[in-house]
């Protein structure tokens, strides 16, 4: 009877990055074209006065999206509802449902919520979030004893 090779014998660097590559395959199985992480994908792009974040949501309306700011974290939400079906709708086949989907994402540094601004085209939503600047005569000083 033959022994299997001992594990001195594998290279460990091999297996593990066989075990992640299978991991990831499933992974992206797994995250169906129905993903929320896919539906609304977020580019955060720095620019020198303002952020500005880019969120793929297509087939929404402008009603449809709400967008909020609380303290440093941007939160966009979209829901979809589908048409309602009379009694002589004969569907053979239907993927078009009701939808929602929300995420949030934490900003690098404050912004002045209330100058902020969002354009939504094309199922692509623009927000634009100038950024607060600290005087540094607005700063509280301590006096040190």
């Amino acid at each position: 009877m033959k022994r299997s090779p001992s594990f001195d014998e594998f290279a460990f660097e091999d297996l593990f990055a066989r075990m992640s590559r299978q991991f990831e395959e499933m992974s992206s199985q797994l995250d169906g074209p129905r993903s929320p992480s896919r539906e609304m994908a977020i580019d955060l792009r720095d620019e020198s006065e303002s952020l500005v974040a880019v969120v793929d949501l297509p087939g929404y309306a402008n009603d449809d999206i709400d967008v909020s700011i609380d303290d440093q974290l941007l939160t966009v939400a979209a829901v979809r509802e589908s048409a309602e079906m009379d009694e002589d709708d004969r569907y053979v086949h239907r993927e078009r449902r009701s939808t929602s989907v929300r995420r949030s994402i934490r900003l690098p540094c404050d912004v002045r919520a209330d100058d902020a601004s969002a354009a939504y085209n094309n199922g692509v939503l623009t927000v634009t979030l100038p950024k607060r600047v600290v005087d540094d005569d607005d700063a509280h000083r301590i006096d040190v004893e």
